[in-house]
């Protein structure tokens, strides 16, 4: 090195904080590289799901206790939340372009969409 560089008193950081890390300044050897996750079937040996009621929501039993809340209404033709319906069909719609649809579907259309969500009416 020239002999300037040498003598002058400037001190760079050992770590700039636009380079990118290295893995091996990151962790050195022997300690660990971060967080690990546990799986499924390791929570499940930990946990004593013996212990529980057997009417309590947990990873083992999927079976919990009925909602409280409302039912959202969903749009019979595109799936969206529906804040109308047609009085006529009885089919739900999101907004105006669909209801031009459903006042055009026949019958049988009809009859098949509220079967879908287990709402089937006999039309006049």
């Amino acid at each position: 090195m020239e002999p300037e560089v040498i003598e002058s008193e400037m001190v760079l950081p050992t770590y700039l904080s636009f380079k990118k890390v290295q893995m091996h300044e990151k962790y050195p050897k022997g300690q660990a590289r971060g967080r690990h996750w546990k799986h499924l079937k390791q929570i499940i040996q930990a946990e004593n799901y013996q212990n529980y009621p057997p009417d309590e929501p947990n990873y083992v039993n999927i079976e919990s206790p009925p909602s409280m809340n409302p039912c959202k209404k969903i749009c019979d033709i595109t799936g969206f939340e529906a804040p109308y319906s047609d009085p006529r069909t009885t089919l739900r719609y999101a907004n105006t372009e669909v209801f031009k649809h459903i006042r055009l579907i026949p019958n049988e259309s009809v009859q098949r969409y509220l079967a879908l969500r287990n709402a089937q009416v006999v039309l006049k």
